[in-house]
């Protein structure tokens, strides 16, 4: 079983923490929360907000804070949940190879499917008023936080339980289309693909310079005195150089620039087998790939502070249906996507559950898999603008309220775990 609960634990700590935080504070002198959110850094900033002059380019641009730490800060987090995906992909030991990740894949899909027709029905049915205002935000429900699922999960099931492994190969690939949906469905603006040439061209020299010249160099040379001074001396540092070309390529091009730092992932050196997110033993590993990963393991934690301090100060009088439609897309959409989709493969396509899991427990894991949080507050900010409002609330607070009560689907989980009779099992 992977190791990772340590890092989890921080990392969903730190992140819960700003995130209370900002409630308290949002609901207590909401002027001075958003004045901080929104403090101006610098005006006239090659990185930062938009401002469109009348024949639609942009004039010019204003570095926030919120800015800062949404589409700048919020690369390295997105750029480690890239590593993960990567590797369960092109390792030979990768946890999405083979038969055994079929059964997590498609209950993956499943469950990104089930909440957002529960959302786009439910929005419908409230009348064609709402359904226009809210569609923008089908993806918010579709989300599951990774590290807060995989502490509920060790909790409901214990850490020797296979849905475990089952809920982390599953949140993985969630991972992975929710990054794919990030990048389709929620541009920043108008797209301008050239600009992706540059993050294309960034991702391309870095492999051929520090990748595939190293080694090409050290072809037959049983001590890979190249590659080894590459690995030794200049380390991630050269791909973190390409990684700020190839973000600002993508704020360029209109794509969500916290997605800039993905093209230079697939081009760094990784060792021929992994142990899994943030694996405790993946730290005696000395390739690039690793080096990097372990390298922005504090700043991450420090960077999800801010992402919960900046995002989740939502007034609670700003509760309304899209609040209501993102809370029941996740509780009664994920279970039942996951559910059937799991239900679908393991029974239908006959390909089996893992040793010692039943359909009860895949149940579980649906209701855990429910916890949006992180990502469904991030998509939710990029889904609606601050200044829509539905029946006089304000959409993305309302949209960002359901993420956060999210959280109830670990209490959730665990009751119905009870009730259907699945038990811990320890390591």
């Amino acid at each position: 079983m992977y190791r990772v609960w340590g890092f989890v634990t921080n990392y969903s700590l730190l992140m819960i923490g700003g995130a209370v935080l900002a409630l308290i504070w949002a609901n207590i002198d909401p002027q001075s929360y958003h004045a901080v959110v929104d403090w101006t850094i610098l005006e006239h900033s090659p990185v930062g907000h938009p401002h469109y002059a009348a024949d639609g380019s942009v004039e010019h641009r204003t570095l926030t804070l919120h800015y800062l730490v949404n589409d700048v800060l919020m690369a390295f987090f997105f750029a480690i949940a890239a590593k993960e995906v990567w590797e369960a992909i092109v390792l030979e030991q990768g946890s999405l190879r083979g038969k055994s990740a079929f059964v997590p894949v498609l209950s993956a899909v499943g469950g990104m499917a089930g909440p957002v027709v529960i959302y786009l029905s439910l929005a419908l049915l409230l009348g064609s008023e709402t359904y226009d205002a809210l569609a923008h935000g089908w993806a918010v429900p579709t989300a599951t936080d990774i590290a807060f699922s995989y502490i509920v999960a060790r909790i409901v099931f214990g850490a020797g339980h296979p849905a475990v492994r089952f809920l982390l190969l599953l949140a993985i690939v969630d991972d992975a289309l929710g990054l794919l949906i990030i990048a389709v469905f929620y541009p920043k603006g108008d797209v301008a693909p050239e600009w992706l040439l540059l993050s294309l061209g960034a991702a391309l020299a870095a492999y051929l310079l520090f990748n595939w010249l190293p080694r090409s160099l050290d072809r037959g040379r049983e001590l890979q005195p190249n590659a080894t001074w590459m690995r030794t001396r200049l380390r991630f540092w050269p791909y973190l150089l390409a990684g700020a070309v190839s973000w600002y390529g993508f704020q360029q091009a209109g794509l969500h620039p916290a997605l800039g730092l993905l093209p230079i992932i697939p081009t760094m050196p990784h060792a021929d087998r992994g142990f899994g997110i943030f694996a405790e033993a993946e730290q005696h590993l000395t390739d690039i790939l690793n080096q990097f990963e372990h390298a922005l393991k504090f700043p991450v934690e420090i960077i999800l502070f801010l992402f919960g301090l900046l995002n989740a100060g939502v007034e609670f009088a700003s509760v309304g249906t899209p609040t209501w439609l993102i809370l029941l897309g996740l509780l009664l959409g994920k279970p039942l996507g996951i559910m059937l989709s799991g239900w679908f493969a393991a029974r239908v396509l006959r390909l089996g559950l893992s040793p010692g899991m039943t359909m009860r427990d895949v149940l579980i894991v649906g209701f855990i898999a429910a916890i949006g949080f992180t990502v469904a507050l991030f998509v939710a900010g990029v889904a609606f603008e601050p200044d829509t409002t539905l029946a006089g609330v304000p959409i993305q607070e309302a949209a960002k309220l359901g993420a956060l009560l999210s959280v109830a689907a670990g209490p959730v989980a665990y009751m119905v775990a009870r009730i259907v009779g699945v038990r811990r099992r320890p390591a």
